[in-house]
């Protein structure tokens, strides 16, 4: 999974960047970056340490989420760079890190919902100009082939709704229709996260009512952290950043707290394979067919897939792995379009 930290000058995109990688890119003078920095990180999931006791694998193999901190327009006034839009398309969310703290070195006060505001404005300009452009390509190719029909309708409908102000990712589309469109990778589609970045003091209290009644309206999800102290918690060690956290009644760091609200968010889940080379933890949506999980691990398997042997996490755990769950009948056989579960165990049989 690829997620775009995003917003405008200032808001602390590079603090929160640091917090949730542990690394130390330099805050601050940040404009004078053109490209997105990137960062992997493993998601922790103690299932796959539990998996491993049984199993006793060469390796275990977390899932990862890949951060990139993109720099901001070099206008004061928009958060995304020109440069830097061919590569924001490519994420699979946007995060738009919201400045709630006072700086003395800001231009204006925080204004949170003044800067939600003009993000997604922003977002559908952009997605205006790739339509216009494409609506404009395809009059003057003046084809009049079924696909070519569906695109047009289709983008005239997509044109209407951002010129309504409402972004794209409110819409429902046919499996076809979002095929169709995939390609254009509109940044108003893409999932929105918004960290609502705020100072220490205000850590423990509820998001402001205009700033929750936004997110109520537009369905966004809102995770509240204070990015300079989180970040701070990132460089501690283990035991220290356990009793520090315990200290502000905070049970999660900013990593693993952005994380769990990305997965809900994004409706993902994970499924696993266990054997003695390695137990992998593999990131696919809710309600995924056996089928294309299969993809996920090759796809060879996918093409080839003749069925899934698949046993519950919990089935796994009780009965010790494998042998033991055949033994209790806790082993099924699955076929394409069986709808993996999270934290299903599953060894895929296929034929190429």
């Amino acid at each position: 999974m690829k997620v775009g930290l995003t917003g405008f000058s200032r808001a602390g995109k590079t603090t929160l960047y640091n917090a949730l990688t542990g690394l130390s890119a330099a805050v601050g003078g940040f404009e004078a970056r053109h490209e997105a920095a990137m960062a992997v990180v493993k998601v922790p999931d103690p299932r796959v340490d539990a998996l491993s006791e049984i199993v006793h694998p060469k390796e275990k193999k977390y899932a990862e989420v890949t951060f990139l901190d993109f720099p901001p327009s070099q206008e004061r006034k928009a958060a995304l760079e020109n440069q830097s839009l061919v590569q924001l398309r490519e994420v699979d969310a946007l995060v738009q890190v919201v400045r709630a703290f006072d700086d003395p070195l800001a231009d204006e006060p925080p204004a949170p919902v003044r800067d939600l505001d003009a993000f997604q404005a922003e977002l559908i300009l952009a997605d205006l100009a790739v339509i216009e452009k494409r609506l404009e390509r395809i009059r003057k190719e003046a084809v009049k082939a079924r696909e070519r029909e569906m695109e047009k309708d289709l983008l005239t409908r997509c044109q209407s709704t951002l010129e309504e102000e409402r972004p794209l990712r409110g819409l429902d589309f046919l499996p076809e229709e979002r095929t169709l469109l995939s390609g254009f990778a509109f940044l108003s589609e893409k999932p929105l996260l918004v960290v609502y970045n705020s100072g220490e003091e205000a850590l423990q209290q509820p998001l402001p009512d205009d700033v929750a009644e936004y997110a109520r309206v537009e369905n966004l999800t809102v995770v509240p952290v204070c990015g300079k102290l989180e970040m701070e918690i990132a460089q501690l060690d283990t035991s220290e950043r356990t009793e520090f956290l315990s200290e502000l009644g905070l049970s999660e760091t900013a990593r693993d707290r952005f994380i769990r609200h990305a997965y809900d968010h994004l409706r993902l889940m994970s499924f696993f394979t266990a054997g003695p080379v390695e137990v992998r933890a593999w990131t696919i949506t809710r309600d995924t067919a056996a089928v294309h999980a299969a993809g996920k691990i090759h796809s060879d398997i996918e093409r080839g897939f003749i069925r899934a042997e698949v046993i519950s996490y919990d089935d796994y755990i009780e009965h010790q792995g494998e042998s033991g769950c055949r033994s209790a009948g806790k082993l099924r056989l699955e076929g394409k379009e069986y709808r993996v579960q999270d934290g299903d165990v599953m060894h895929i049989r296929f034929n190429v």
